[in-house]
């Protein structure tokens, strides 16, 4: 993983864009303007850019999903418990 930071561009990225070797991950997209100079004036974009190997983007994705799914099994526990209690 390559996290370059805050970046701009006048062009306005997909969240996920997936070339031959790698994963882009375009955070935080927000629409800037900044005047630089009595001419020179910045309307673009900014957000947070992070490079992934194919690989590792995979398998974050799937301790996120695997996260994401426990949660969701205590959730639904948790709801069983308040119904049981409430009957």
């Amino acid at each position: 993983m390559i996290d370059y930071g805050k970046v701009r561009s006048t062009v306005k990225p997909d969240e996920i864009v997936i070339d031959e070797f790698s994963v882009w991950q375009y955070t935080d997209i927000q629409e800037v303007s900044e005047n630089v100079g009595e001419e020179n004036e910045f309307v673009g974009y900014e957000f947070n850019m992070v490079q992934y190997d194919k690989n590792e983007f995979i398998l974050k994705q799937a301790k996120e999903n695997a996260e994401l799914s426990e949660q969701i099994t205590q959730t639904q526990i948790a709801l069983t418990e308040v119904y049981e209690m409430m009957a």
